[in-house]
C-alpha cells in the first residue's frame, strides 16, 4: 500500500509541478447534499487531501490542497442533480460532486462527467476490490464508467417471527424461509398467503406494508415479475405492460385480500413505522437503514438491540421470485464520486477520489450512516464486522439491481406509483392501472420512451 500511495502522489506531484512554479493553495470544491448522518462524503476527501499534503511535504512540494465543501440544502439528490448541472453548465461547478447514478448519463453525455475505466484499471489497489456489481450503476449508456461508488445500501423485506410462531409455525419454517427464499422456492404469493394467515389467525392487524410514498424500495417487486424500466442498448426508457400488470395485479390482490390496507399510501410514515415497531404489521419492506428506528426507542416499542436477540425476533429477505424457481431480486441505489471533466485539477480530484474509496475511509462513512460496504475488504475489517446490522446485509448484494440510469426515471416512477395507488385503493384493476401508466408515460415522454404490448423477452 505505501508504494501505491508513493506513486500515486508522485503523479499527483509532477502534474502540480508542472502547473505552476509558484507555492499556492490548490482549491477542490466537492458538492453534496447536506445530511447530518453522511459528513463522511466530504471529511472522507478532506481525509484523503491531508495524505496527499503530508506526500507534497515529504517530497519538497511547496504545494498543499484545500478543500471547499458545498453541502447544499437542497430537498433531495435530484435537486442537487440538477444544482450541479446548472452549475456545470456556467463553468462554476465543482471538481468532485456526489451524484444520485441513475444521473450518471446526462452527465457523461453533457462532458461534466470524466471517465474513469483507465484509472480503475491502474488502481487495482483501491478500485480491484470493490464489489463488481458496484460498478453496472456507475455506467453511462456507452458502457464507459464515469463514476465511484461512494456508498452503497440494500432494500428487503422485515418480517416477525414472533408472530410466526403465534400461528404455530415452528423454528424449522421459520429459519429456513431465507433459504426457500434463495432457493426460489418460496414466491411473491406465498408470502402472500403466508401474510394473510398472519392476519387470519390475529396475530397482526395488516399483514404487510410499504412506503406511502413514492421511492423504490417497491420497485424489487416489479423486478422479480421480470419489469425492466430501460432498454440498456437504446437507452430508452420502456414500459413492458404484460410484466407490468402481473406486478401490479400482486398489490392488487394484496389489498383486495386484506393483506395490505387500501390505504397504505395514504398512510403517514410514522404510523407505518409505529405499526411495525409496535408488532401491528407482520411484514414491512424498506431498506437496512430502516433498523437504526427499529433498534430505537422511538415509535413506541423497545426490541432487543442485540444481533442474538434481534434475528430471534425480526427475520429479512429479498423479494421473493413471482414464480417457482426463479430469482430474488432486492435493490441498491449507490451514490457516485463524480470528478468534473472539465476541472483544470482533474487528475488531483481523481486521486483524492481514489483513497477516499479505500476500506478505511469508506468504512469511516459506512459504520455511521447505515450504508453497506463498497469492497469485499471493508466486511473483514473490525469496525465493520462489529456493526452486525451492516455484516448481515451485505451478503445480500449479490442480488443487487439499480433502477435505470436515465434522468427521467423519476417522472416514470411517480406515474408508476399513481398507478400502484389506484390498484390499492381499489379505483384501477390491474389492466387499467396499465393502460392509465401507458398513456400517461407516452403523454409525458413521447418518443423517449418505448411501451411494449407483449411480454419482453
Amino acid at each position: 500500500m505505501t508504494k501505491s500511495l508513493a506513486f500515486l502522489a508522485t503523479v499527483a506531484i509532477s502534474a502540480l509541478s508542472a502547473a505552476s512554479a509558484h507555492a499556492e493553495d490548490i482549491k477542490i470544491k466537492i458538492s453534496t447534499l447536506a445530511e447530518r448522518s453522511a459528513p463522511g462524503r466530504v471529511t472522507n476527501i478532506e481525509g484523503a487531501a491531508e495524505i496527499m499534503n503530508r506526500q507534497f511535504k515529504a517530497a519538497g512540494v511547496d504545494k498543499r490542497i484545500v478543500i471547499e465543501a458545498n453541502n447544499s440544502a437542497v430537498k433531495g439528490w435530484d435537486d442537487l442533480a440538477l444544482e450541479t448541472l446548472k452549475a456545470l453548465s456556467v463553468g462554476q461547478g465543482p471538481d468532485i460532486y456526489v451524484l444520485p447514478h441513475e444521473w450518471i448519463g446526462q452527465f457523461a453525455q453533457d462532458g461534466y462527467a470524466l471517465a474513469m475505466d483507465d484509472r480503475i484499471a491502474a488502481a487495482p489497489w483501491v478500485y480491484g476490490d470493490i464489489l463488481p456489481v458496484l460498478w453496472d450503476a456507475a455506467k453511462a449508456t456507452d458502457g464507459k464508467i464515469y463514476g465511484v461508488p461512494q456508498d452503497a445500501e440494500i432494500r428487503m423485506f422485515f418480517y416477525n417471527k414472533d408472530m410466526l410462531r403465534k400461528i404455530g409455525k415452528d423454528e424449522t419454517f421459520i429459519e429456513g424461509l431465507p433459504a426457500k427464499v434463495e432457493a426460489g422456492e418460496f414466491t411473491l404469493d406465498d408470502l402472500t398467503a403466508l401474510s394473510k394467515e398472519v392476519v387470519d389467525g390475529k396475530a397482526a392487524q395488516y399483514g404487510m406494508l410499504h412506503r406511502p410514498n413514492v421511492g423504490i424500495d417497491y420497485l424489487m417487486v416489479f423486478q422479480s415479475y421480470g419489469v425492466k424500466f430501460m432498454d440498456e442498448k437504446t437507452g430508452k426508457l420502456v414500459f413492458p405492460k404484460a410484466e407490468m400488470t402481473r406486478a401490479l395485479g400482486w398489490y392488487e390482490r394484496n389489498a383486495k385480500e386484506g393483506v395490505t390496507p387500501v390505504d397504505n399510501t395514504a398512510m403517514s410514515w410514522e404510523a407505518i413505522q409505529g405499526a411495525f415497531k409496535q408488532e401491528k404489521a407482520f411484514v414491512f419492506h424498506q431498506g437496512v437503514w430502516a433498523v437504526a428506528w427499529q433498534l430505537g426507542e422511538k415509535n413506541g416499542a423497545t426490541w432487543p438491540t442485540d444481533k442474538e436477540g434481534y434475528f430471534n425476533k425480526i427475520g429479512w429477505i429479498p423479494a421473493p421470485a413471482a414464480e417457482k424457481g426463479g430469482k430474488p431480486a432486492n435493490l441498491s441505489h449507490p451514490l457516485l464520486y463524480t470528478v468534473n471533466a472539465k476541472s483544470k485539477n482533474a487528475d488531483i480530484a481523481a486521486d483524492l477520489v481514489a483513497l477516499a474509496s479505500l476500506p478505511y475511509f469508506n468504512n469511516e462513512h459506512a459504520v455511521t450512516s447505515y450504508h453497506t460496504a463498497i469492497s469485499n475488504a471493508q466486511t473483514a475489517m473490525p469496525k465493520y464486522k462489529d456493526n452486525w446490522v451492516l455484516s448481515a446485509a451485505s451478503p445480500m448484494m449479490q442480488h443487487a439491481r439499480f433502477v435505470p440510469n436515465h434522468t427521467k426515471f423519476g417522472s416514470y416512477n411517480k406515474v408508476l406509483f399513481s398507478g400502484l395507488q389506484a390498484v390499492e385503493t381499489g379505483k384501477m384493476t390491474a389492466e387499467e392501472a396499465v393502460e392509465f401508466i401507458a398513456d400517461e408515460l407516452d403523454l409525458q415522454f413521447g418518443d423517449d420512451i418505448e411501451i411494449r404490448d407483449a411480454a419482453s423477452n
